[in-house]
């Protein structure tokens, strides 16, 4: 491994003298560390989340090097072998990658990947003004450009590149964009790739919602998502039964032979139906892809469930969100995952609070396995327990358990599924 560490202050430097050849510096650095996208996803041995390092109510608070070194140090203790980013717009990509060439400095044997976002808009989004889902974006080439640069410049820790996160949805009314122009973002970076200017071995896709890769309905099976589909390395695709068990709660909803069951049992028949929910999705969108004689992998790039939550999925709604709950299904999601040589983005690693500023108890704040200040939620209790995170802080702080580690706590927060004539009364 030492002659990893000689090799990439050999690469820095070479990189200095030659700027006008990124395929050269490319080639060597594949060559010299040659783990690729291809070996890594669906392989259980890199075990993948989705990963946001912001500790305040807003983005303008960046996190600092020295805290994505700590976040990255407890990702590494619990398995994780890659981490999905999700724009460049913002420091915090690119400093991510930093962090991990730093902890790689430090010690050769730290080995952590990059699923590395671009983001993409449509014309007016985030403005006040009508968005035109027509038109892109101007951003979008200066963002693309800018996932360019960094994955020539950490090729050995970006592997894959995503044009856009849930772009193409149509429900994502602020920003969505139709296929067409993540097709022309796509090719674009495959071309780079053909002439050299990417690294060969660099995988292409994008990470949308199970229904805009043809896994739902049919006003999104265009030619342009044909063409898409032909077009990426890997289809990353979305699948939330949590979300659903408002939207869709039929598989959520208490059957009438469960009745006599224990509270706990029912919980356990809930969740059994949340992983068989996602699973029908995973299908869909695989079959819509066989259709088209396509045979290419499919990986889930964003799965998760909140652990709080004062609105549609809370006690007084579908009572879905709850630590207990979430542990389930991140336990059925990775036993499901890792047999069948899925790569699950599990969505997120610690919770966001700027994802819902204005509202603390919303969920979208709490998708995380750990707390904004470094508890380990009851999904990570057992690692815990292990010592996983024995010597690792956020914050300065020392991981402990949620609920001061007391479960009997924990499941006074933990609620039955509604009966559907329940469900119809809220």
């Amino acid at each position: 491994m030492k002659t990893i560490s000689i090799f990439l202050v050999v690469f820095l430097c070479f990189a200095c003298k030659n700027q006008n050849k990124p395929e050269d510096k490319i080639n060597i650095v594949n060559q010299e560390l040659n783990i690729t996208a291809k070996d890594i996803l669906g392989n259980p041995e890199y075990m993948a989340i989705s990963y946001g390092g912001y500790r305040e109510k807003t983005r303008e608070e960046q996190p600092t090097l020295a805290e994505l070194m700590e976040d990255l140090k407890i990702l590494s203790a619990m398995g994780i072998g890659i981490i999905r980013t999700y724009n460049v717009q913002l420091p915090h990509a690119s400093n991510v990658l930093k962090a991990i060439r730093e902890l790689k400095k430090d010690d050769p044997n730290f080995q952590m990947f990059v699923m590395l976002g671009a983001w993409i808009d449509c014309k007016n989004a985030w403005t006040g003004q009508e968005p035109d889902h027509n038109v892109e974006s101007e951003a979008n080439a200066a963002e693309i450009e800018r996932a360019v640069n960094l994955a020539n410049q950490f090729p050995d820790i970006v592997k894959v590149v995503a044009v856009g996160n849930e772009a193409m949805v149509k429900w994502a009314a602020s920003y969505y964009v139709q296929p067409n122009v993540i097709l022309k973002w796509v090719n674009h970076l495959q071309n780079l790739k053909e002439e050299g200017k990417l690294p060969k071995e660099l995988w292409i896709t994008s990470s949308d919602d199970f229904a805009s890769w043809g896994g739902g309905d049919a006003e999104y099976h265009t030619p342009d998502l044909e063409a898409l589909i032909k077009a990426v390395d890997y289809i990353s695709m979305h699948t939330y039964p949590y979300h659903n068990t408002h939207y869709n709660p039929e598989f959520w909803t208490q059957p009438e032979d469960e009745v006599e069951l224990s509270e706990n049992e029912k919980v356990e028949r809930a969740m059994h139906r949340a992983l068989q929910f996602a699973q029908k999705q995973y299908d869909s969108v695989s079959n819509y892809m066989k259709s088209l004689g396509v045979n290419k992998p499919i990986h889930i790039g964003e799965t998760g469930w909140a652990s709080i939550s004062n609105g549609f999925y809370g006690p007084t709604g579908s009572r879905a969100t709850d630590e207990y709950k979430q542990a389930i299904y991140h336990k059925l999601m990775r036993d499901w995952t890792n047999k069948a040589g899925i790569s699950c983005f599990y969505f997120e690693a610690f919770n966001e609070p700027w994802k819902d500023a204005h509202n603390p108890k919303g969920s979208e704040n709490h998708f995380g396995l750990f707390t904004v200040d470094g508890k380990a939620k009851y999904a990570l209790w057992e690692m815990a327990d292990q010592g996983v995170f024995k010597g690792l802080t956020r914050n300065g702080k020392a991981i402990t358990k949620t609920y001061d580690g007391n479960e009997n706590t924990l499941m006074e927060n933990v609620f039955v599924p509604p009966t559907a004539e329940e469900m119809k009364a809220h």
